[in-house]
């Protein structure tokens, strides 16, 4: 495993973090991911983390609940003391509405950790992140719940997912942001030049959708049937014509370069994204202990510049990212 130091929060964290938003199941509207095993899901977090990854993703909007219960589960027996965790908040599922609902005011938030911290079965949360903008709430009133609870010992770091440049600028102005969470894959490139900011600000960067919802494992060969309860479809552009047969021919390159180094195509991308120097971890979703293995192999091995400039030039050819 392969290790990055975050400036601001000065921790040094693993090039993968276990993403568990594909493990929690259905939420209250019926959006899923499809069927999970907790069992395997807890063996499969604990795998990423004897293979050397020491950060684990999750947040409550995820199952409503479900994601963070069962990492709370998975961390027992030692692991917590392993590694960092990261949650969000101001982001949940309206039982009334069936709709999502962000919420970042300071009387929400500060519910809303103590919810967290029961879930997952621990008193402090490492990274603390906004997981979406809330025009209706002032970022200085979020910020201040946030320093709030880092007073009180509840969180170590504050981040900011999903956030343009501005509005982080505005938020560096009331408390130290340590992280932001954008997304960003060979599929998704529309938040580099934010990340190659934050890396000048001492920002640890936190990537999500780093396999794109799971077309860059190269499982996904067929245009998948329209679903509303599918959770790739609702979130990820990639299942839907024309970019999802772009994405296809691009996963002909991927493959030669996969062959070539004799290892699964899910590798080819994390390799990619991990070589940058402004990704600090990518976070990835693991269902089975094989996949974390699989996972955490892409750094027994490195992509060469003329692989790199090959995806590259392909990406520009098939406008994708």
């Amino acid at each position: 495993m392969r290790y990055k130091h975050f400036k601001n929060a000065d921790a040094d964290i693993s090039a993968l973090t276990v993403g568990t938003w594909g493990i929690a199941g259905a939420n209250s509207a019926g959006v899923t991911w499809g069927d999970v095993d907790t069992e395997e899901s807890i063996a499969a977090i604990r795998q990423m983390i004897d293979n050397g990854v020491n950060m684990v993703d999750t947040a409550p909007i995820y199952g409503d609940g479900h994601s963070e219960t069962v990492v709370g589960q998975a961390l027992k027996d030692g692991y917590r003391e392993k590694v960092y965790l990261a949650t969000k908040f101001g982001s949940y599922i309206s039982h009334y509405t069936g709709k999502s609902v962000r919420d970042n005011k300071y009387n929400s938030v500060e519910r809303e950790i103590d919810e967290s911290l029961a879930r997952l079965q621990t008193d402090y949360i490492d990274f603390y992140i906004m997981h979406w903008p809330d025009e209706n709430t002032p970022i200085e009133e979020t910020m201040a719940v946030c320093n709030m609870l880092k007073k009180k010992g509840k969180i170590r770091y504050i981040g900011m997912s999903n956030s343009s440049k501005e509005l982080i600028q505005e938020a560096q102005k009331y408390a130290k942001i340590d992280v932001i969470q954008p997304p960003f894959s060979i599929v998704n490139q529309s938040e580099r030049e934010l990340m190659e900011w934050a890396e000048t600000q001492g920002i640890g960067t936190m990537t999500y959708g780093s396999l794109g919802g799971g077309i860059l494992t190269g499982a996904i060969r067929e245009l998948p049937k329209p679903d509303p309860k599918d959770m790739r479809q609702v979130f990820y552009p990639f299942f839907k014509e024309p970019v999802f047969s772009n994405v296809m021919e691009l996963l002909k390159t991927l493959d030669k370069i996969a062959e070539a180094h004799n290892v699964p195509v899910a590798q080819v991308s994390i390799n990619w994204s991990t070589q940058k120097s402004f990704v600090g971890t990518a976070l990835t979703g693991v269902n089975t202990p094989a996949q974390a293995d699989e996972n955490c192999s892409a750094f027994e091995w490195q992509l060469n510049n003329e692989e790199i400039a090959l995806i590259d030039s392909e990406i520009d050819r098939l406008n994708i990212g």
